[in-house]
């Protein structure tokens, strides 16, 4: 794995709303089960991001803040860079820069996100195949790393020089955004597994299977992986890989800070009346948030 797909939010979190992905019956012969005919990337975009609930996010934040909405976005650790799409169709004179060191990845989203742009769209979008502690590019008005990539930094130093990087690719009153979860359930040994039923007539409903096999408390460091079940009983065993820090809210917003951003802000997301148990996918910026055993919450630092 390279700096591309991360996890996203588990059972019982409190987290974005967007998540969608359903493709015809599920085949039971024999060599043509649907874990081998099925694309990963594919069941990862349904399973995991919710890339309109982020660029409303990002929309409505740098508004609240600046006044104007942002027209310049990079996306570190984009992978298929399906939320820089996201943003580069909201608005005609958007444009996005996605960095990530893996080329096939990287291959997979020209073909299968970029190439659904515009003409125009395609124009206004670039994807760099670069290690995002070193990639030079055009100071931009907001910088994200979503999905826990940035977790992958074991230590404080090697967190603080992403930071520092980050900071100086911002333009004067640039933002970094970025996503976090945790609770007591993030350092459990254990498997959720949650029913996604896509919504593009195509891929078919799956289980998606996050599962927390090792976790160090000694060291912050964890491994995990990704699987995806289907109709058929076959099975799509470690789709994805990670082994990461896991960092916490404190930590992060002292080395945001140690980095020279002047602000680093929680955004918390509020409970839905109905259901307790549930996030109403509002964020709002707090010093204060509850003791959710699971939970998924917003980072923005201001430059």
């Amino acid at each position: 794995m390279g700096q591309s797909e991360t996890k996203s939010s588990r059972k019982g979190a409190k987290k974005r709303s967007g998540n969608r992905p359903s493709r015809g019956s599920a085949s039971k012969k024999k060599g043509n089960r649907l874990a081998d005919t099925l694309d990963r990337h594919v069941l990862y975009q349904f399973a995991v991001q919710g890339v309109e609930a982020e660029i409303d996010f990002i929309d409505e934040t740098y508004h609240t803040l600046r006044g104007t909405f942002p027209k310049l976005l990079r996306e570190d650790f984009c992978g298929t860079a399906h939320t820089a799409c996201e943003f580069v169709n909201r608005r005609p004179d958007n444009r996005a820069i996605g960095v990530d060191i893996d080329g096939p990845t990287l291959d997979w989203g020209r073909e299968n996100n970029v190439s659904q742009l515009t003409s125009d769209g395609v124009k206004r979008i670039e994807l760099l195949q670069h290690d995002v502690m070193t990639v030079k590019t055009e100071p931009a008005d907001v910088i994200m790393a979503m999905n826990f990539s940035y977790f992958l930094w074991r230590t404080r130093d090697e967190l603080r020089n992403y930071f520092k990087q980050v900071r100086s690719a911002l333009k004067d009153d640039g933002i970094v955004v970025l996503d976090c979860y945790g609770g007591s359930e993030s350092y459990q040994e254990i498997t959720d597994t949650k029913e996604v039923e896509p919504d593009d007539g195509i891929t078919p409903d799956f289980d998606y299977i996050w599962e927390q096999e090792k976790y160090n408390p000694i060291t912050g460091e964890m491994r995990c992986r990704i699987h995806f079940k289907f109709a058929d009983k076959s099975k799509m065993k470690d789709a994805f890989i990670y082994e990461w820090r896991m960092w916490t809210l404190p930590e992060l917003r002292e080395v945001l800070i140690e980095a020279g951003f002047k602000s680093a802000t929680v955004y918390w997301e509020g409970t839905d009346e109905d259901d307790p148990e549930e996030g109403n996918g509002e964020f709002t910026p707090t010093l204060e948030g509850d003791a959710d055993p699971a939970w998924v919450c917003y980072l923005v630092a201001e430059k």
